[in-house]
């Protein structure tokens, strides 16, 4: 079926570093394949076999309308005067709505684009700087009709999906005094760019909708080493730029809170091994970021500003930038996360938009369900018990506050709402780097 057929986009360069594997079902990353050290590494876990997405749900794929958890029944909205009506419909129990209810965008086929099917949520300055030498990429769409899932409002989505070359400047190899942390050479292998574009199409009727996505997709660096049994990734280590966690109540609904990291020594990420203090019930946790990229990169944009000549992406895109001291590396945020493995030699470094990140590292998976990728040692068969266990990924999520339109301090301002004003702009950027490891 088409919608199982994987969307390949490989880096426009001659060093076949990083490539991937795009399912339109789902808008599913179904490999993130990394050439390294002579090496081939899939850093993304699920099964062998695209079709078993279906079973093997949110594994890489987009999530929405609303990612997270939402109280089931009824929500009056309200944004900047426009006001509609909710009814969020159960899925995970009886009181809550998960990941955009029943039938999300994680289990319905994406429409990939082309010149004859163009986008029309992305500019016309965007779409020419997409033709850059530097980007390959690919761009997906789906409709979502008036009362899907019980949201309000036919919202159109499109999903930039890209690869960025690494600069000609970053190929060399760097030394431990250029890059303090780093214990050998490091070089950068390339960069993801996921940038997620959405419109409420209502002829001019003023409607407002929830509106929270995110790429669901779960870590592992070590997996592909194939020495053994699959590693967990509780000798990764892991940076989170955040002093807060979400308290979460009954049914892992968010109360409201915010708890101090500090004060909860388990959720201070500052470069700590995932292991290390690591939670009796694992990690399902959502950090508030310190993150200067809410204010540079705005999530919503008036539609009356979207013009020919607008180019939310032109920064984002850029090849990696060899200034790691500067604030913003020039007009890209700083990094808000990093995930690294001293094992494999990998890391990734993210920036975004988003205001938080939700931190899940696979607790709930049990290894007699599902499939592991052969290249993760796993039989690739569905049910045959080799599958993954808890801790053996680290999805790292991001997105806005959780059921932020619940909580009256967030009218109008970060409520996770949208309206028929305007455009919804999300983008997370993941540059992938190698540093030697040690014999």
């Amino acid at each position: 079926m088409a919608e199982f057929k994987p969307v390949l986009l490989t880096l426009p360069s001659l060093t076949p570093s990083l490539a991937l594997e795009i399912l339109p079902r789902g808008l599913t990353l179904h490999r993130i394949i990394v050439q390294a050290d002579g090496r081939t590494h899939d850093i993304v876990i699920g099964p062998e076999r695209p079709e078993d997405h279906v079973t093997q749900k949110y594994t890489n794929t987009i999530v929405g309308r609303y990612s997270n958890r939402i109280p089931a029944g009824t929500h009056i909205l309200e944004r900047n005067g426009i006001r509609s009506e909710f009814t969020a419909v159960a899925n995970e129990n009886p009181r809550v709505s998960l990941h955009g209810g029943p039938t999300g965008f994680d289990a319905v086929p994406w429409t990939l684009l082309t010149p004859e099917n163009p986008a029309t949520l992305f500019t016309e300055a965007e779409i020419k700087h997409l033709s850059s030498p530097n980007v390959t990429h690919a761009i997906f769409r789906l409709v979502s009709p008036d009362g899907d899932q019980g949201y309000p409002g036919k919202l159109v989505v499109e999903a930039l999906i890209a690869l960025v070359a690494p600069g000609a400047q970053e190929r060399k190899y760097r030394t431990p005094a250029d890059v303090p942390q780093v214990v050998g050479p490091e070089y950068d292998l390339g960069s993801i760019v996921l940038t997620y574009r959405a419109k409420l199409d209502e002829e001019g009727k003023k409607v407002v909708t929830p509106v929270n996505l995110t790429q669901h997709w779960g870590f592992n660096l070590e997996g592909s080493l194939r020495d053994g049994p699959l590693p967990t990734v509780k000798e990764h280590d892991l940076t989170i730029k955040s002093d807060r966690v979400a308290e979460l109540g009954p049914d892992a609904l968010f109360t409201g809170n915010f708890l101090l990291a500090k004060d909860n020594p388990s959720h201070a990420h500052d470069t700590k091994k995932i292991g290390y203090l690591f939670p009796e019930k694992s990690y399902d946790d959502y950090y508030l970021l310190q993150n200067p990229g809410v204010d540079q990169f705005p999530s919503r944009v008036p539609l009356s500003s979207f013009s020919p000549k607008l180019n939310l992406i032109k920064d984002v895109l850029q090849p990696a930038n060899d200034d790691r001291g500067s604030p913003t590396r020039g007009n890209r945020p700083a990094p808000v996360v990093e995930l690294s493995s001293d094992k494999s030699g990998i890391k990734l470094v993210f920036d975004t938009n988003q205001r938080g990140v939700m931190f899940y590292a696979n607790g709930l998976a049990k290894p007699e369900f599902g499939a592991r990728k052969k290249i993760h040692g796993g039989s690739g068969i569905s049910g045959h018990g080799d599958s993954y266990g808890p801790g053996t990924a680290a999805f790292l999520e991001f997105h806005e506050p959780l059921a932020a339109f619940l909580d009256p301090k967030n009218k109008d301002g970060a409520d996770g709402l949208l309206t028929s004003d305007e455009l919804y702009h999300n983008y997370v950027r993941c540059d992938v780097r190698f540093k030697e490891v040690a014999a």
